[in-house]
């Protein structure tokens, strides 16, 4: 099934990211060299750029994986970026795309995920979702796509705000994670993250619970990112809560404290043909239903 992103939500996030580009004095868009925003975590032969500097390449073999992380951490913004998946014969690889709150993802973390499950050739990837909050996680979602996303670049975005977490998919809201502050103590809004993304050897779990094993003789797994965006709020320390009431944070703003007309259509076509789990209607793992599973998406 293939459809477009809305028209209306590419409206509003490319006006939103332009204003933010001429207004704001905290808002970072992320260009120029790797080495200026960016640090890897691999031998440099599993990371390599193009001619021009614009696509990174992280590869994945059985000498090692790759990731890389920002320099700077951030609390509350737009966090985004195009990115090929691994093709062919990808079980057991995952690549992912999350924000964390430590850079060595200790016990008791905030985290953010995007990550991407691997599948034998032939077979949908699925995307997996969750959110950590002080170590504790457990709030994972599985979506199918509606396109191959090996086949050319897609674009992947978090908007985390005081009020919501929204995960995108080429700018169509996929999931909705909201704040209710009094009754919800489940939301990371306290500590700033940084921004990573990786490619590794989860073969033990990704792909049919652990069944469907890494083809080594497929390797080298080469995932491909280009245009990482962050128009967000870098944290120093001490620094104010990121959170305004002019136009300079737009993404703090309350047209992104809520999902569009438009969006809350496009959401409601995702859930109704590409959710595969959702953690909140598992009653078999949570006996008594999370908090912020009460909460409507649409308000």
């Amino acid at each position: 099934m293939e459809r477009n992103a809305s028209s209306m939500a590419d409206l509003f996030f490319t006006a939103a990211l332009m204003a933010a580009l001429f207004s704001s004095s905290h808002a970072e868009l992320i260009k120029g060299a790797f080495e200026n925003n960016f640090s890897k975590s691999c031998p440099g032969t599993h990371f390599k750029t193009s001619q021009d500097g614009q696509i990174w390449y992280l590869t994945l073999d059985q000498i090692s994986d790759c990731g890389f992380i920002t320099k700077q951490s951030y609390r509350f913004g737009w966090f985004s970026t195009k990115l090929k998946l691994v093709g062919g014969d990808s079980a057991g690889v995952v690549t992912a795309f999350y924000m964390c709150s430590e850079v060595e993802a200790g016990p008791l973390r905030d985290e953010i995920d995007f990550e991407f499950l691997g599948n034998r050739t032939g077979q949908p990837y699925l995307i997996q979702t969750n959110v950590y909050n002080n170590g504790s996680g457990g709030r994972e979602m599985r979506h199918l796509l509606w396109f191959d996303p090996t086949q050319d670049f897609h674009t992947y975005s978090i908007l985390w705000n005081s009020h919501q977490i929204v995960f995108f998919v080429d700018k169509v809201p996929i999931r909705v994670y909201k704040n209710a502050n009094h009754t919800n103590n489940f939301f990371p809004a306290e500590r700033p993250m940084y921004v990573f993304s990786s490619i590794w050897n989860a073969d033990n779990w990704a792909t049919r619970g652990g069944l469907d094993k890494i083809n080594w003789t497929s390797a080298p797994f080469i995932a491909s990112y280009k245009d990482f965006i962050l128009d967000a709020c870098q944290w120093k320390d001490p620094f104010p809560a990121c959170v305004s009431t002019t136009t300079q944070h737009w993404w703090d703003q309350y047209n992104a404290w809520h999902l569009s007309s438009k969006q809350k259509i496009d959401y409601a076509w995702v859930q109704r043909n590409f959710v595969v789990y959702d953690y909140c209607q598992d009653s078999v793992r949570n006996r008594y239903k999370p908090q912020e599973c009460w909460l409507s998406a649409l308000d």
